[in-house]
């Protein structure tokens, strides 16, 4: 489960107006929920907050148990990269690394996966997403949809409990935008992951199986769990 109580978050200078303002917010385990909202609402910031980028704020973010605020910072780190993925909309891929390399990078923080295991894996992810063809190809060389394939095979390689994508289809074309919420929601309804992303989208949101909204860094409707 993800809980946020009374959420204030605001930016330096402290004369700038709050991004979130006491924003309540739970999420049960296996939920697809939409965060919706225009640019500045606060969507971005609070996918930061739950993903533990962020700890600069006022009140409690709870995931999956436990106060982010309270961990330090190795234990956030090694919390983050067992339990949360991210997917965002530029990608985040390092372009000197083929595309194998990058989805199997997360194993680079987890010493503790054997080499035979990072490359099962590794295979399995870009498998299920249909990109394998592209193992051994360089990030240059592919298209705005391929490229986002990668980054969703690299959040699979870490068989996350929650996934949090930032306007993942924000550069994509309307097909290729359909093929990658697709596969949202195969994984979320396949693997049980918890899955939370950032839209400006009606439509997009409307294939969630909850969307909150947000209005000027305050929640208007959705921010129970069902």
């Amino acid at each position: 489960m993800i809980r946020l109580a009374d959420i204030h978050k605001t930016y330096v200078p402290k004369t700038e107006a709050p991004v979130l303002k006491g924003l309540n917010l739970t999420i049960n385990d296996g939920e697809f929920v939409a965060i919706l909202g225009r640019s500045g609402s606060g969507k971005t910031t609070l996918l930061n907050l739950i993903g533990g980028l962020d700890r600069n704020y006022k009140g409690l973010v709870e995931v999956q148990g436990h106060d982010l605020k309270k961990m330090g910072d190795r234990q956030l780190s090694k919390f983050r990269n067992n339990t949360i993925a991210f997917v965002f909309q530029t990608y985040n891929l390092m372009p000197h690394l083929s595309c194998m390399e990058n989805v199997a990078f997360p194993a680079y923080f987890n010493k503790g996966i054997p080499a035979k295991e990072v490359k099962r894996r590794a295979k399995e992810a870009m498998d299920r997403v249909g990109i394998f063809h592209k193992a051994h190809s360089y990030p240059n060389k592919l298209s705005g949809g391929e490229r986002q394939r990668v980054a969703i095979a690299r959040a699979i390689f870490q068989e996350p409990q929650v996934l949090l994508a930032d306007e993942p289809t924000g550069n994509l074309d309307s097909a290729t935008t359909h093929h990658i919420m697709e596969l949202f929601l195969k994984l979320n309804k396949d693997d049980k992951v918890t899955i939370m992303f950032v839209t400006h989208d009606e439509e997009l949101a409307s294939m969630a199986d909850r969307i909150v909204r947000i209005v000027d860094g305050a929640i208007v409707g959705g921010g129970g769990a069902q």
